[in-house]
């Protein structure tokens, strides 16, 4: 079982499924072949909530085999002694049916409904019967004892799955095994080593080997499925007899809400300092030297700082020899095109100083030079 406790709509609906009984009992008339034989019947119901194949009020093939197999196993085996099922021969006898509701559809539902089936068997009380002549009176349980079933032997249900023909053989196979698998064969047994039941499914052949090896392993695991059953019976009649409550009763606590709860806690506000309690309170100066013990602001960079003890990062110890670098050959290059444009502007004044140095000159020296290209010109 799940360690997480039952929402309030799921124990509504397994109450509501206990309120239906698994074993339930009437008076009707005998069979006419065995008039002193009570009947023993057994349904079972695959829910949709089990499985997305089943479907609500429709058997599948699987059901109805399985409702098949669990008869022979219970009926055929004798487990229940249907004679102290009689009332009164050929007119009233008791009808015993048994109702599994398949919840939940993981693989091997044969197995988990066989052990339901004796465990609910084993369980059930039917009302005391007093008979005076063709009277019958059919006593509560508040005006006497119900009267247990009489079992003679529980046979419990052990299936295995053959894979390539037989090679490889699986005990209690699951959901997706059962699908690859070659065969199935299921042994019906009681811990008396009485096989009760033996069906074998699928295409393959198994070797007389096989089988014994099989019947072996079911022997063991129906010995400890019967020790477990037995276990739980008793201590189900223990606590009964002590008034304690058992079963699904435990668990039908009304008037309950379940939730996630847990106790407020302070949460730290500065890492490293404890939060006072009521009973040592520290001032804001306490605080604050505490802080300061911590360590200084330490800037490591534009915009980024550490505080604490910690150690430096290198990471920005490589970058600023890489930054110093480049500053420098950002400087160098501003320095040489500032150069460049200086000594541009000092060509370009050059002309202007010439010129102006020929204006100081006298008129008679400016004619001389402008005949001297005159004549440099061809005609």
């Amino acid at each position: 079982m799940r360690d997480t406790p039952l929402s309030n709509c799921e124990r509504e609906f397994l109450l509501d499924i206990i309120k239906e009984r698994k074993v339930s009992c009437e008076v009707t008339l005998p069979k006419l072949r065995r008039p002193t034989e009570g009947i023993l019947f057994v349904n079972v119901e695959l829910s949709p909530m089990a499985s997305a194949s089943f479907e609500q009020g429709r058997l599948t093939e699987e059901g109805v085999e399985l409702s098949r197999l669990l008869e022979r196993c219970l009926k055929e085996s004798h487990c229940v002694d249907l004679e102290s099922l009689c009332i009164i021969a050929g007119a009233k006898v008791w009808s015993i049916r048994v109702d599994i509701h398949i919840l939940n559809h993981d693989g091997n539902m044969l197995d988990c409904s066989s052990i339901a089936a004796i465990s609910a068997l084993a369980h059930f009380r039917r009302p005391d019967v007093t008979v005076k002549g063709e009277e019958v009176t059919i006593h509560t349980s508040e005006e006497r004892d119900p009267i247990p079933l009489s079992l003679h032997h529980m046979p419990l249900c052990v299936s295995f799955a053959f894979f390539h023909q037989g090679k490889y053989l699986l005990v209690d196979p699951g959901e997706l095994e059962e699908r690859v698998m070659d065969g199935k064969m299921v042994i019906g047994m009681n811990k008396h080593r009485e096989i009760c039941m033996l069906q074998i499914t699928g295409q393959m052949l198994l070797l007389k080997e096989q089988v014994l090896r099989c019947s072996n392993i079911a022997v063991v695991k129906v010995m400890e499925m019967t020790e477990l059953i037995q276990e739980a019976l008793l201590n189900d009649k223990s606590s009964r007899a002590k008034g304690l409550k058992c079963g699904f009763a435990e668990s039908a606590t009304k008037r309950k809400v379940n939730r996630t709860w847990k106790e407020a806690m302070d949460v730290n506000s500065v890492p490293g300092c404890e939060v006072p309690s009521d009973s040592d309170s520290e001032s804001d100066e306490d605080v604050e030297s505490k802080i300061s013990e911590r360590g200084d602001v330490n800037v490591l960079g534009h915009g980024v700082g550490a505080i604490g003890k910690s150690a430096v990062s290198k990471w920005f110890e490589e970058n600023t020899d890489d930054m110093e670098k480049e500053l420098e050959e950002e400087r160098n290059k501003s320095v040489h095109t500032n150069s460049s444009q200086q000594e541009k502007a000092m060509t370009a004044v050059m002309p202007a100083d010439i010129s102006g140095d020929h204006e100081g000159d006298s008129e008679e020296e400016a004619i001389q030079i402008l005949d001297k290209d005159l004549k440099l010109q061809p005609m």
